[in-house]
């Protein structure tokens, strides 16, 4: 009985350690797409729709990630800001 509970923790872990990659993908998926978009002077409406498609699916599974209450312990390299300007005032 106890190796149950601990197998049901484990394979709780292993798929909540598999959506914050999967939410880290799609972030950075996002990202790029939003950096295409504004890098291209014509974006066209399929442009604009990809980038949209991008943002939905991060907020779908950052959504499941929020009911399954899944904490991640890194910071994405996009939140993070590398201009010192910034930081100075």
């Amino acid at each position: 009985m106890f190796f149950n509970r601990l197998k049901r923790r484990d394979v709780k872990t292993e798929y909540d350690q598999r959506l914050l990659e999967l939410i880290n993908n799609l972030k950075e998926e996002w990202d790029h797409a939003a950096q295409t978009q504004n890098a291209v002077a014509d974006s066209d409406i399929e442009m604009e729709q990809e980038t949209a498609l991008a943002r939905q699916k991060y907020f779908f599974i950052y959504k499941e990630a929020r009911i399954r209450k899944i904490k991640n312990n890194q910071i994405q390299p996009s939140v993070i800001s590398y201009d010192r300007n910034d930081f100075e005032s």
